[in-house]
């Protein structure tokens, strides 16, 4: 069985019957939004035309298998207009009944206020924040080029599919779309093809009172293919131009298509009134009347509308049983690399991919967690295919090079080291469109203190349960010199605080060995490594206990024979993290000789430790212990939790200073001998 040609299947005129279906979108989502009293009518008013020819007539998605893994991805980068999103995904035929569009933007409902994966069928990513949608897009399609140049073989065009994205003209107003651009146009991402619906209206007002660039210019410079078509309700000009932008395969396409908010609207077309409310019974009657639509019922889908898609399922059944078919011979002629495939569409890791993690012996000397953090993800990525990332521009400095692969560009599709540039935001949103792929395991390093810089993006792949990996390197004021503009301190405590995600901060290179492990091991949600510049040594006792400890977020790394137990519990507890462990160490033995008892708890996750059983966290942290301390040069911000009224905590609360990191921790208290003094005069009440 051979797929269906990507050639635009309507080659007859549009007609009567078209507007209908185009209508049908636009009262849908005025009727979702006047329903919940609640959302945005005018974007999808306008943008119907847009969205309809796409899907009607060129987008190839199978809406009764919305997993298939060749399907075309439609980004609504402007996610405010879900209303028309929904209207398409009922439309189409996706599991989305007409129940659920009543129920927009209410508790329970398939039909949020802004689209989110998982949630909805036929919804590709999360989208709401502006140009977050645009960046996730740019790294599907390069999802789509890697897959392609992994698995495809002579006649075996497994992965060859669009990504298609609907932008507003605030999605390009953001800085994230910008860097999401130009990587996209410097890779030649010719997949990639976007709608921009140019209304020039935005909350505000017209446009123009911020924006008065030409875009369109701007994406040539990025090195994209660019079209205008002058009205959004010219069917045939907007037919022809997503013919031109599928047809470029060797750089991205954006379509500059001037439409009109809240069309047809006597009173609020183009205007910020039909932008973010609804347009009000009497409005939504003169509009029905002067569109010649039926004000009853509400909700009205004609049958026209729904024949208008019988193309879009027909296409989608026939390309994915082809595909199948496909695959299957693709087994008979290519097995190695057909069971790879199977195995990732599974959701597996390769088999005894642990026992490729990398051995620290005391021997090795001090390793910046950092530098221990490359050499195992270098003895993964042997035997993890799927394990693919890179920099914004730090690759020396996070170790995030894999040795032997080539560089992900237009020439080398299969390349797994991606040079993302100094461009943290555009990166991470690529990572979360290469990670929605099911089939990849993406990682991006940057400096801790950056993280800021793409947190958009983490919130989301938090929200989306995105396993993407994040090796933020430089992880302390100890990174020195470059002072306190390089030296995170409140981003610990900013990452913890996000739902979702798992933040890690390994004492050694074995609990960092143990840490990627948990990284890989996760498929719900993102990791974040924070890792040292400077060296750390081999801890006594990291070698038989940090593989679980890690795994299981802390654990009783040092303790007197015996102590575990109420019995015998210890004197005092410190629970620290990272390269501060080793403090720890350092005071319990201080205190050791003086016949206090010191148990040092190492808890380089507080989300792992928290969603321990209370049995396992009490006997790390008896309650009997009252008197503990929290080591942590970083804001001590969360940690009082775990240290309670009896306890203190040691961390920093200005922000650093530019200095060798020696100096620094005695300026800051990070050295054995303050944090002994610390915990003794906690001891002494």
């Amino acid at each position: 069985m051979a797929e269906p040609s990507r050639a635009p299947s309507g080659t007859a005129p549009f007609d009567d019957r078209d507007r209908i279906a185009i209508d049908t979108l636009r009262f849908l989502a005025v009727d979702m939004v006047e329903a919940a009293n609640s959302g945005h009518p005018g974007a999808p008013m306008g943008q119907a035309p847009l969205a309809y020819v796409l899907w009607s007539r060129l987008l190839r998605v199978d809406p009764a298998r919305p997993d298939w893994p060749n399907r075309d991805r439609f980004v609504l980068s402007c996610g405010h207009a879900s209303a028309l999103l929904y209207g398409l995904i009922h439309l189409a035929g996706y599991d989305l009944p007409l129940d659920q569009l009543r129920a927009f933007r209410q508790l329970g409902s398939k039909t949020p206020g802004h689209p989110e994966v998982h949630l909805t069928p036929g919804v590709e990513t999360t989208t709401g924040p502006l140009g977050q949608g645009l960046g996730t897009a740019v790294g599907m399609a390069i999802a789509e080029r890697h897959l392609a140049g992994r698995f495809n073989r002579e006649g075996f065009d497994l992965f060859d599919h669009h990504t298609w994205v609907l932008a507003s003209d605030g999605d390009l107003m953001e800085g994230v779309a910008s860097e999401a651009a130009s990587l996209a146009g410097h890779l030649k991402l010719g997949k990639l093809n976007v709608l921009y619906d140019a209304n020039e209206i935005t909350i505000d007002g017209a446009a123009c009172l911020s924006f008065s660039e030409d875009v369109a210019r701007r994406f040539e410079a990025y090195g994209w293919h660019v079209q205008r078509v002058a009205s959004g309700e010219d069917l045939p000009a907007i037919e022809h131009a997503v013919a031109a932008m599928a047809a470029e395969t060797g750089r991205p396409s954006l379509t500059l298509v001037r439409t009109h908010i809240g069309y047809g609207s006597p009173n609020k077309q183009d205007t910020a009134g039909a932008h973010g409310a609804p347009l009000g019974g009497d409005e939504v009657e003169a509009t029905k009347k002067a569109m010649g639509w039926p004000e009853e019922p509400t909700f009205r889908v004609p049958d026209e509308a729904r024949e208008r898609f019988t193309g879009l399922r027909d296409r989608g059944a026939t390309a994915s049983a082809a595909w199948d078919e496909l695959l299957e011979r693709y087994s008979a002629r290519h097995p190695e690399p057909a069971a790879e495939l199977r195995r990732r569409l599974a959701g597996e890791l390769p088999a005894g991919w642990r026992d490729a993690l990398p051995r620290f012996e005391a021997g090795d000397g001090a390793i910046a967690t950092r530098k221990a953090s490359g050499k195992v993800l270098n003895a993964l990525g042997r035997v993890v295919p799927e394990l693919l990332g890179g920099s914004a521009d730090l690759t020396g400095s996070n170790n995030t090079w894999l040795d032997g692969e080539a560089v992900f560009d237009a020439d080398h599709p299969a390349g797994r080291n991606f040079h993302f540039g100094v461009r943290e935001h555009g990166m991470g949103a690529a990572l979360n469109g290469m990670a929605l792929s099911g089939l990849l395991r993406p990682y991006g390093g940057t400096f801790l203190i950056f993280s800021d810089y793409f947190r958009p993006a983490i919130r989301l792949a938090a929200l989306m349960g995105q396993p993407v990996v994040y090796v933020l390197t430089h992880d302390s004021i100890f990174l020195g010199e470059d002072g306190p503009t390089h030296q995170p301190v409140s981003q610990l405590a900013s990452l913890r605080s996000l739902p979702n995600l798992v933040v890690l901060r390994p004492a050694d290179a074995r609990e960092t060995a143990a840490a990627w492990a948990v990284a890989l091991e996760r498929r719900e949600g993102p990791t974040a490594l924070a890792l040292t510049r400077q060296g750390l040594p081999l801890l006594d006792g990291t070698a038989e206990r940090a593989a679980d400890g890690v795994a299981r977020g802390g654990y009783v790394l040092a303790d007197d024979e015996g102590a575990h137990g109420t019995e015998s519990a210890p004197d005092a507890i410190i629970i620290a993290t990272g390269s501060e462990v080793q403090l720890a160490i350092g005071a319990r033995k201080a205190l050791a000789a003086k016949g206090v008892r010191v148990r040092v708890v190492s808890m380089p996750s507080c989300e792992l430790f928290d969603a321990q059983p209370a049995a396992y966290r009490e006997s790390v942290l008896p309650a009997s212990v009252t008197t503990r301390l929290a080591v942590e040069a970083a804001s001590p911000f969360g940690w009082h939790r775990y240290v309670g009224p009896g306890g203190a905590v040691q961390g920093i609360d200005g922000f650093g200073a530019s200095a060798p990191y020696k100096e620094l921790a005695e300026e800051y208290g990070f050295t054995v001998a303050a944090v002994t003094e610390r915990l003794e005069r906690l001891l002494a009440g």
